[in-house]
């Protein structure tokens, strides 16, 4: 099965990522037409082959129109970006660059401990990157919410939009939970969030463009050392990276080399995306590319090592040391959303049902339960995207007798689907298929097509169903 192995040894970015995904053959200008469907302005992006250690790789950056410098430019070097700036290489106020020996961790795109902050937070730190690198920062910011919605209302397609969404959420709750806002409520620094965005539905852009392989990765290995934010300093792993990478489950081991190898948003892609972390297991090398990051690093090179390959499903141990099957099922995230009630009337619950279906949710169900004082009541439980928690969240406040709505994030595995049809007696009959690693695990008539030929047949639709099954077995 396709299968994309991240060799982190020396650690991952945002940029990191999307060089090495450029660099297996991801096409630049589709990935840049695609992401100007979210209607970002005031940016470009480059994709160039440079060395690193001696590595031939891809340099990927996100610069903003207004805010650059000028730095030589390698004539031998070969650009990916549609147009040539000549001698002039710009800069966008939120990358770090290695030639300020006192700022620890830069690696890209991302800033302090984290590319976001809550609310409180933000001015103090916009202040302090002012001073060091001489920029101005925009006031201007955008909260996880805004992202969101405009992720959500982009033209992407929906499994980018989803996904994107998803590991946006895993970076909100992270930086929410360490300065005590709700997610919601994160802000991201207007450059910093330009690049972010660019990176996050970049990857996820990266990721569809391949096939949607599924992502296996190395060990997560963290540099040691000492990183300056607005609450002074901090020890490597940042707050952010730890707390992404600890809600998920990865283990983390430091090595020797004094700076930060993953960021925030190089940790929530690892969440959002792999399936397991240990070394390469009947992996087949198809192509390899290299990501490049900026710092030239100690004691191992700043360059992520992307594998795309075939293998075979096996076992190996996940992050936590447990043994799993490897398997080519698609993964997301998803809101769970539940309340208990004792006084809600059986035809509100039944339109209550009924009108979240119709709106947009994955699933709707209540299940009988005992509460407090023996009272019978339901558990009333909503399944939806990420982006449509709130919507629904209301929905269940305003439209039932709810006073609190609990809210959770599930990972879910899935058969992948693919549609065929098939010929019976009474027409064809559109039929949803469940694979797994390349097998046919379920094979099931749709409903709506059975129904019609049930209606133009005047035949019972168990009849359909069976036709369609025995169809199937042929």
């Amino acid at each position: 099965m396709k299968t994309l192995y991240l060799d982190i040894f020396s650690g991952i970015s945002g940029d990191m990522f999307l060089g090495a995904m450029i660099d297996l053959g991801v096409d630049f200008h589709t990935l840049e037409s695609e992401l100007a469907k979210l209607g970002l302005h005031d940016y470009h992006l480059h994709a160039t082959k440079k060395h690193k250690a001696n590595i031939l790789g891809v340099k990927f950056d996100v610069h903003l129109a207004d805010h650059h410098e000028d730095e030589e430019h390698d004539p031998d070097e070969d650009s990916h970006h549609p147009h040539d700036h000549g001698s002039h290489h710009h800069h966008h106020a939120g990358s770090h660059h290695q030639e300020d020996e006192h700022h620890s961790h830069e690696h890209g795109h991302e800033t302090g401990h984290g590319l976001a902050q809550a609310r409180h937070g933000a001015r103090e730190t916009e202040h302090d990157h002012e001073e060091e690198h001489h920029h101005h920062h925009h006031t201007h910011s955008r909260d996880y919410s805004e992202i969101r919605a405009m992720i959500s209302q982009s033209g992407l397609s929906e499994w980018v939009r989803q996904k994107a969404v998803a590991v946006f959420h895993r970076i909100a709750v992270a930086e929410g939970k360490i300065h005590g806002e709700l997610p919601d409520r994160v802000h991201f620094h207007e450059v910093g969030a330009v690049d972010s965005i660019v990176d996050i539905v970049g990857a996820c852009l990266a990721l569809e463009m391949l096939g949607r392989p599924r992502v296996l990765a190395g060990p997560a290995v963290e540099g040691t050392g000492w990183v300056n934010c607005a609450h002074g300093r901090f020890p490597i792993p940042t707050l952010a990276t730890l707390e992404i990478l600890g809600e998920r489950g990865i283990a983390v081991t430091q090595c020797d080399e004094p700076h930060e190898l993953i960021t925030p948003t190089g940790a929530a892609i690892l969440a959002e995306f792999a399936e397991s972390f240990g070394s390469m297991q009947g992996l087949v090398a198809r192509k390899v590319g290299y990501g490049l990051g900026t710092r030239d690093n100690q004691i191992r090179p700043n360059v992520l090592r992307a594998v795309l390959g075939d293998s075979m499903p096996s076992t190996s141990a996940d992050a936590s040391g447990a043994i799993s099957s490897r398997n080519d099922w698609e993964t997301d995230t998803i809101a769970v959303l539940e309340t208990n009630l004792d006084d809600s009337h059986p035809e509100i619950l039944g339109y209550f049902v009924e009108r979240a279906i119709s709106t947009g949710a994955l699933d709707v169900f209540h299940t009988p339960i005992q509460m407090k004082k023996n009272r019978p009541g339901v558990l009333l439980t909503v399944l939806c995207s990420l982006d449509r928690a709130d919507a629904f969240s209301e929905m269940l406040l305003r439209e039932t007798s709810a006073f609190g709505v609990r809210r959770y994030t599930a990972e879910r595995r899935k058969l992948r689907r693919e549609q065929t049809k098939v010929k019976t007696r009474y027409g064809e009959v559109a039929v949803k298929l469940g694979k797994l690693n390349g097998q046919t695990v379920h094979a099931t008539p749709e409903f709506e097509a059975c129904k019609k030929l049930a209606a133009e047949a005047q035949v019972p639709l168990t009849e359909i169903y069976q036709a369609a099954q025995r169809a199937l077995k042929l």
